[in-house]
Parts: C-alpha cells; structure tokens; sequence
C-alpha cells in the first residue's frame, strides 16, 4: 500500500489562521478490509467554511478534531476496490480530507458517489458542480425564489458559489449583479459569467460609498441577495434592498478571524420586511440531484464558465488556504495532487 502524506491539524489559531496552525506527515496506508475502497486523489478543494471548522467556538458543525487529517472535498480515481460497486479506475468524489490518498467505507451512504467526467471535467465535481453550485442552487431557488425580471445580487461573485449563482440567475431571467474584489474579477463576472453588472468593493471605503455604487447598479432596487461576506457589503444591500426581499446568508467570511461583525442599521429588516435565512448545504441532501443535473448541464453547454485557481502539490495546501481567506484566489481553489 502507498505512502501517505497528510496535512493535520495541529493547534487551533488565536486570530487569523496561520501556516503554522498545521503538521505535514507521511503515513502508511492500511490495507483494505471488505467494504472499503482506496482512493488516489486527483484534486482537494480548499474552501472558507473550513476556517470555522479550524475553530472550538460553538458553530454549525463539530470542530476539527486536532491531530487528525484536515476535512476536505477530494476528486479522484479507485486504486484498489473490496466493494462491489467500485472497480480500480473509477472517477470519484468524496470527503477524503487534505491527503493524498484515503481508505473509504463505500458501505457509508454519500461517502463516494461515481462522477462522469465525458463532459464535466473532473476538477469541477468540487466546485461549480459540487458543493459550491448546490450551495449557490439552494440559496438562489429555495430561499430567494426569484421571478423573471428580478434584480439579484451576489457578494464575492469570482468565487464558486458566486459565479454559480450568476448562471442558475440568468437562466432564470433575472438582473444579476456582482460585488467582487478587483477590476480583473468585475470583468471576468461581466464579460465571462454573464453578469449584468460586477462593483468592485475595494473602490469603496464605506458602506455609503459601496450603496451608491449598488443605487446605480440597481436602479429597481435588489429583490434577493445571496451574502458570502457579511460587514460593509451587507450593510450597502441592506440599504438597497425592497419591500419583502429575501436573503440568503451561506458566508461570513469578514468575521472568520473571530472578531465580531456588527450590523449597522438592522431595523431596515424590520422596515423592509425582509427575510433573511441563513443555510448549510449539507442539511439538504434532498436537493442535490436536482441541482447537480441544472449545474452539470449548465457546465455542459458552456453558460456556466467556472474558473478555478490551482496551487501545485500537497505541500502547498495551507497557504493557497490561506490565500482563499484573504480572497487571493480567482474563482475555486484547488490544490492539484496528480
């Protein structure tokens, strides 16, 4: 069986998340008992909700445990199979952590699930037809519900949830608007997504400046707006948004280094009749085969173009991490292992 090199996670951080909050070590792998399958990967996906995960506070899912490999979504290929519906060749997806290879239960449901790589390439099953386009699906459909004619909008649209849910938008008739970092990300929204229109927050010193800027954009207002980010961005939409909008809320990457993130004006939910949901994809399974077929199709056809930000090797695993928390990426983060 091959060697084994894995990230773990070695302390916990005191602030923002450092390199050294983190251990390389080669391991032996096990050999299989029935029921298992080994996984080489091709690819690991690095992505914001694992700063939360890095952390003891109270959250949404169990903390890292520390000593043990970095959990993280994998693509790749069965090396070795003892499960009847897994054969050596298969391409793969699953929840392999920042490793080079794993030992799966094939017997657990969802904990591998075959992928089709004829038309999706093999790396997109992590972002724009994985986890990020479902999160991105789920907020859109289930939670903003919009209309045809609709003006949505998205903060940090580059990413993978962002770009994914400027296409889901568009597919449905709406005014899509973006909020990104950068004039090379507004022009990759706008001139590659499709968007109607991308603000580069970082042009913007304020919320008031920002909600101008959002004023000119939309000029009818925001009807849905789905929040990655949280601080001045929010404030801007908030101040934006109309009569009865809806917000879907999957990130809040402005309070990732533990600081608090204050709410300047919350009585305009109040005077606006919002609706504001916060949602982990992961507590909605229910929906995943309906989403990754829209998805996959929209891969497929060429109307959802995602870009992907790729680090070379297992070593470079937590500063292109690292790098995602600062917003140093473009579009999915990747770390490529084969």
């Amino acid at each position: 069986m091959p060697a084994n090199r894995q990230w773990l996670l070695d302390n916990r951080p005191q602030g923002e998340a450092e390199a050294s909050n983190f251990k390389l070590v080669t391991t032996q792998t096990p050999a299989l008992a029935d029921g298992q399958v080994l996984v080489r990967h091709h690819y690991l996906s690095l992505d914001p909700y694992m700063r939360g995960r890095m952390s003891d506070a109270k959250s949404y899912a169990q903390p890292q445990p520390l000593g043990e490999v970095m959990i993280g979504g994998t693509v790749g290929e069965v090396v070795e199979s003892r499960h009847p519906k897994f054969a050596a060749g298969d391409k793969v997806v699953g929840m392999g952590g920042w490793q080079e290879f794993s030992v799966v239960d094939a017997n657990q449901p969802g904990a591998l699930r075959k992928v089709d790589t004829t038309h999706v390439p093999l790396s997109h099953y992590l972002g724009a037809v994985g986890m990020p386009g479902v999160t991105a699906w789920y907020g859109l459909v289930k939670i903003i519900e919009p209309k045809a004619g609709d003006t949505v909008t998205v903060s940090a649209a580059a990413g993978a949830v962002g770009s994914a849910y400027g296409a889901l938008a568009k597919a449905r008739g709406c005014r899509v608007v973006g909020i990104a970092g950068g004039k090379d990300k507004c022009d990759y929204v706008v001139k590659e997504l499709g968007f109607d229109a991308c603000i580069d927050y970082k042009l913007h010193k304020d919320a008031g400046s920002l909600s101008k800027a959002l004023k000119e954009a939309c000029p009818k207002g925001i009807d849905g707006h789905f929040e990655n980010v949280g601080g001045m961005v929010l404030d801007a939409v908030l101040s934006r948004m109309n009569a009865h909008g809806r917000i879907a809320v999957c990130g809040m990457i402005a309070g990732y280094d533990g600081q608090p993130v204050p709410m300047t004006y919350p009585q305009l939910i109040l005077t606006n009749r919002l609706k504001v949901q916060g949602f982990i994809v992961s507590e909605h399974m229910e929906v995943w085969p309906e989403a990754l077929q829209e998805l996959g199709a929209l891969v497929g056809s060429g109307k959802l173009r995602p870009r992907e930000s790729v680090a070379q090797g297992i070593e470079a695993a937590p500063e292109a991490f690292l790098g995602l928390l600062r917003g140093k990426n473009f579009g999915k983060q990747l770390v490529k292992l084969v």
